[in-house]
C-alpha cells in the first residue's frame, strides 16, 4: 500500500503532461485568431466589402472548428456495457481454473449469449485481465487511458482523448474543419504575404503576423490533408486505425473487410442516416458501440482471397447483420439469430446480403 501514494503523485503529473499538446494548440489557434482578425482583416485590408466577407466566412469555419475540437476533447470514451463484465462467481471460477483450455472454456460459456464474433489471432476469446471484462468486437484496452475503449481506434495525444466509437465523427469532423480552417487562411493571405515580399503593405508589425499566418497554416493544410484523406479512407472502407494495422481475427480467420457494408452504409455507421446532421458536431452514429455488422466476405482487390475463404464465397454472395439500433439487451436476440435476405439497393452489382446466424 505504501507505493499508491508515489504512483498517485506520478499519475497526477502525467495527466497534466497530457493537455500540453492539447494546450499548444489552444494557443496556435488563439494566435491565428488575433493575427487574422485584427491584423489581417482589420489592420491590413482596406477594402470594406472584403473584410467584411472575409471576417463573416472566417467566423462560421473557426466556431464550427473550435465546437468540434472540444466535442472531440470533452467527449468521454465508451466503456463496455455491463453484460460483458464477468460476475463475481464467474471470476472466482476462473481464478481456480488454470490458464489455457479451461479458462477458455468458461470464457467461451460466458460469451455464447454476447454478439462477440473476433477472436485473437490465435482463435481464443478476446479476455482483458485489466478491466476482467469480454471485450466486445472493435474494443480495445488503451494503456494510457487504463481501460477498454469501444471500437477505439487510436489514442490522441492532441486531443488527449482516446478516439473511437462515442467521438469518431468529432474526431471526422475537427480534422476536416480545421484544414478548412488552415486552407481558408492560406487562400485569403496570399495576395498579403505576396504585398509583403513586394513591399506593397506598410512597415508595421501586421507584416510578421501575415508573413508567419501564412507559413503555418500552409504547413498545418499538408498535416492536416494526409490525416483527413488516411481516414476518410478508413471510413470508406469501415476501418478503424488499429483493424488497418492489424485485421480483425474472426472465427473464419482473420479478414480485414470483415465489417465492411459497401461506401453508403459505412459513411452511415459513422455520420448516421440522417444527412442534416453529418457537418454539425452532435453524435448521430448507429449503433450500440458493442455489436456491429458483418460481411464476411473478401470484395476488396487489394487483398487476394484464400481459398477457404473463396469456398465460402461460392455458397453464399455475402454475408452481414442489420445495424444495430437499440440497446445490447433488447438487440442481442436479433443480431444472434437468424433473419430474412436483404438486398442491397446502392446497384446491381452488389451482392444480396443474408443475416449471419453464429448462435
Amino acid at each position: 500500500m505504501a507505493p499508491s501514494g508515489p504512483r498517485s503523485i506520478k499519475r497526477g503529473c502525467q495527466r497534466v503532461l497530457y493537455w500540453i499538446p492539447v494546450l499548444f494548440i489552444a494557443l496556435i489557434v488563439a494566435w491565428s485568431y488575433y493575427a487574422y482578425v485584427l491584423q489581417l482583416c482589420i489592420e491590413s485590408i482596406e477594402d470594406t466589402g472584403e473584410k467584411v466577407v472575409y471576417l463573416l466566412a472566417y467566423h462560421v469555419i473557426f466556431v464550427m472548428f473550435v465546437w468540434a475540437y472540444w466535442k472531440t476533447i470533452f467527449t468521454p470514451p465508451m466503456n463496455p456495457l455491463k453484460e460483458f463484465q464477468l460476475s463475481h462467481s464467474d471470476k472466482e471460477l476462473l481464478e481456480r481454473e488454470d490458464r489455457g483450455e479451461s479458462q477458455q472454456e468458461i470464457l467461451r460459456r460466458i460469451a455464447t449469449d454476447l454478439p462477440i464474433y473476433t477472436r485473437t489471432n490465435s482463435g481464443a476469446i478476446r479476455f482483458c485481465e485489466r478491466c476482467q471484462l469480454l471485450k466486445p468486437d472493435r474494443c480495445h484496452h488503451c494503456s494510457v487511458c487504463d481501460k477498454c475503449i469501444l471500437k477505439m481506434d487510436h489514442h490522441c495525444p492532441w486531443v488527449n482523448n482516446c478516439v473511437g466509437f462515442s467521438n469518431y465523427k468529432f474526431f471526422m469532423l475537427f480534422l476536416a474543419y480545421s484544414l478548412l480552417y488552415c486552407l481558408f487562411i492560406t487562400a485569403t493571405d496570399l495576395q498579403y504575404f505576396i504585398k509583403f515580399w513586394t513591399r506593397g503593405l506598410p512597415d508595421t508589425q501586421a507584416k510578421f503576423h501575415i508573413l508567419f499566418l501564412f507559413f503555418s497554416a500552409s504547413m498545418f493544410s499538408v498535416s492536416l490533408a494526409s490525416l483527413f484523406i488516411y481516414h476518410c479512407w478508413l471510413v470508406c472502407k469501415n476501418r478503424s486505425t488499429l483493424e488497418a494495422v492489424r485485421a480483425p481475427a474472426f472465427r473464419h480467420g482473420t479478414d480485414k473487410n470483415g465489417f465492411s457494408l459497401g461506401f453508403s452504409k459505412n459513411l452511415r455507421q459513422v455520420f448516421g442516416d440522417e444527412v442534416k446532421y453529418w457537418p454539425v458536431p452532435v453524435f448521430s452514429s448507429l449503433g450500440d458501440g458493442c455489436s456491429f455488422p458483418t460481411c464476411l466476405v473478401n470484395l476488396d482487390p487489394e487483398q487476394p482471397s484464400s481459398p477457404s475463404s473463396s469456398s465460402s464465397a461460392s455458397k453464399s454472395a455475402a454475408e452481414g447483420r442489420q445495424f444495430p439500433s437499440k440497446p445490447l439487451r433488447e438487440s442481442q436476440s436479433r443480431l444472434l439469430s437468424s433473419a430474412p435476405s436483404w438486398s442491397d439497393s446502392e446497384g446491381a452489382s452488389n451482392p444480396v446480403m443474408t443475416i449471419e446466424n453464429e448462435a
